[in-house]
């Protein structure tokens, strides 16, 4: 149930999102530490509540009744920030570098019976808010409940009217803040009549302690005190089993699979001399397995417009999954800058737009096809269009229900303007380069006008059962570390593991492109020469078991609940395994490609 009203109309202002295009804004990741003097105001920013358990759920600060200024001016944000749900804005709250304040008085507040009703629905949903203050988070809960007993049954609702703020500083800068309530009695919200008025007022302290710590990044205890869960630890068991996993995949690729090859070369070449010297009959005859359609495995598969296209935006987003690993390898996100993967996520989404430009508009150009302007609507339009669908939703939701990740019009102006000035010409610039480059196909083999008939397949090998062995492997292979990412992206847990990352996307990849040689191989064995769509689908399936996983971590795993928490999990759910499938189906088709390539190039053939 949504206790807080509809949200004022937050500014957005236009020049961070300049500065990152121009690329003159903070760098992701970089500490902006403050220098003060003795003395020195320190600005306390009041930022969002919501509940615990939905991370995605976030108002801001004043839409509850607590202690407001008259008039309420916002920090500029950065572009990552507002998609981050952050609506910073100044406090009453007076702090000055290195002075301890005694329980001074904030403000005196007189709540009606409806606001108090709010503010008991906030505490029971566990409602928690945060402040910044140097750009480091302050987190607590808006209140404390208790309840006890069965018979008779005790409900009890407190507020904490206030707050001890404690920050530690070395020499003129702050490394640590933190908030608590410790040692404080809440404000018991029972027993008000309908009628009645309550009387607060809320106060708070500071204490100033100096630290011999230099940077905040040499802090043991996290950013915030400990408030979320710390940062997860390595886990050696699944990486050892992920490895495990993947030399038993490459083995069987690399030694059972080529000595079949090699048996299955020696047998075709010889029989090809044989009938060479024999009779001058057609060498097809009494053949079997792959060899015998090779005037139709290179045969042009349907949809060949939209096949690119998957391949073009695969590649692009592979492109893109890298740069941000590889950015997070390089230090550049840390959790004192807010919004930082967000905005890098943005530039490189749109600087990649190139790339799917490219590889689709070379590829269809290489197979032949001719309407290339459709082909480069087609590719720019397969992963904005489902994202824009998904996005409305979730952010209607979000706007209906007052939340602060619904984003600001001018955002979405200046998101949308991102896309038209930046993605969308890329995509055509890359088009054309792609398609000005683009050779012939080659294929080693002459493709004949009439397609051969295809035998019938037995069950096991139909594209469900391709699908499900070709989507399953790699997803066992990532399983344990999805659940990190899990609760990283939909839970409180902090991740700073990139190099484990890196290596386990490293692993995704092998397997991915492992599975579908041996898939095609036992493919083409039963003469089934459509291999160009089921590559692609076998371990594009993957994707497919992905939401499987977020459907049973929302279900078991997790406390989220709500209309709002649950829009966003599983329509974000749903473009991360469309995301997926679009990666490995990439991946895919182009490890069969080669595959495919390398043992027709092989066979002897007149």
């Amino acid at each position: 149930m949504t206790v807080l009203g509809h949200p004022r109309s937050w500014n957005c202002q236009w020049l961070p999102l300049l500065m990152l295009l121009l690329g003159t804004g903070h760098e992701p990741g970089v500490e902006s530490v403050t220098h003060y003097k003795a003395g020195d105001p320190v600005i306390l920013y009041v930022n969002k509540v919501g509940p615990y358990h939905n991370p995605q759920e976030t108002y801001h600060y004043y839409q509850l009744p607590v202690c407001c200024p008259e008039k309420i001016r916002h920090k500029s944000l950065s572009l990552g920030e507002v998609l981050d749900g952050d609506r910073m804005a100044e406090s009453l709250y007076e702090i000055r570098f290195r002075e301890n304040v005694e329980k001074r008085i904030l403000c005196h507040m007189q709540l009606s019976s409806t606001q108090v009703e709010q503010l008991r629905q906030a505490i029971e949903e566990l409602y928690y808010f945060e402040f910044v203050v140097d750009d480091l988070p302050l987190r607590g809960f808006v209140g404390y409940m208790e309840e006890s007993g069965f018979l008779p049954h005790s409900h009890k609702i407190g507020l904490w009217t206030h707050l001890d703020f404690h920050l530690e500083f070395h020499g003129d800068r702050i490394i640590f803040a933190n908030v608590s309530v410790r040692d404080v009695k809440p404000h018991s919200l029972d027993g008000l009549r309908p009628d009645e008025f309550l009387g607060l007022t809320h106060t708070y302290s500071v204490r100033w302690s100096e630290t011999s710590v230099e940077r905040r990044s040499d802090r043991r205890r996290g950013d915030d005190g400990g408030f979320f869960p710390r940062t997860l630890e390595i886990h050696w068991l699944s990486i050892i089993n992920s490895m495990v996993l993947v030399f038993l995949l490459v083995g069987f690729v690399a030694v059972i699979l080529m000595r079949v090859l090699r048996n299955d070369l020696a047998r075709y070449n010889l029989d090809e001399e044989t009938n060479s010297a024999g009779s001058g009959d057609d060498f097809d005859q009494g053949d079997n397995g792959w060899k015998i359609i090779h005037t139709d495995v290179f045969r042009f598969p349907p949809y060949r417009g939209l096949l690119c296209a998957v391949l073009g935006v695969g590649a692009q987003f592979l492109a893109l999954g890298t740069g941000i690993i590889v950015m997070a390898l390089l230090g550049m996100f840390n959790v004192h800058h807010h919004g930082a993967i967000n905005s890098a996520a943005i530039l490189l989404y749109a600087l990649t737009c190139c790339i799917s430009g490219y590889v689709s508009s070379h590829f269809y150009r290489q197979i032949g096809g001719e309407r290339w302007v459709w082909n480069i609507i087609l590719t720019t339009s397969l992963f904005s269009v489902p994202f824009f669908l998904t996005w409305s939703v979730v952010n209607s939701v979000h706007w209906a229900n007052g939340s602060t990740q619904a984003l600001p019009a001018t955002t979405i102006l200046l998101l949308l303007t991102v896309w038209l000035l930046v993605g969308f010409p890329l995509t055509v610039i890359g088009g054309i380069f792609g398609k000005n480059n683009a050779s012939s196909f080659d294929a080693p083999c002459r493709t004949k006008n009439i397609a051969r008939e295809i035998p019938p397949q037995p069950w096991y090998k139909s594209t469900l059962i391709h699908m499900t062995v070709g989507g399953f492997l790699p997803f066992s292979a990532i399983s344990v570390e999805l659940y990190y990412i899990f609760a990283t992206v939909w839970g409180r847990e902090q991740y700073t593991l990139y190099g484990i990352l890196f290596f386990v996307f490293a692993i995704l990849l092998s397997v991915g492109a492992c599975i579908s040689i041996a898939l095609t191989y036992f493919q083409l064995s039963g003469e089934d020469y459509r291999w160009w769509w089921r590559s692609v689908l076998s371990v594009g399936s993957t994707g497919l078991f992905i939401f499987l996983y977020s459907v049973f971590y929302y279900a078991r795993r997790s406390n989220m609940s709500g209309p709002v928490q649950t829009v966003e999990f599983f329509g974000y759910s749903l473009l991360t395994g469309y995301v997926f499938f679009l990666m490995l189906g990439t991946i895919s088709f182009f490890s069969s490609l080669k595959f495919i390539r390398y043992i027709y190039v092989n066979l002897k053939m007149d």
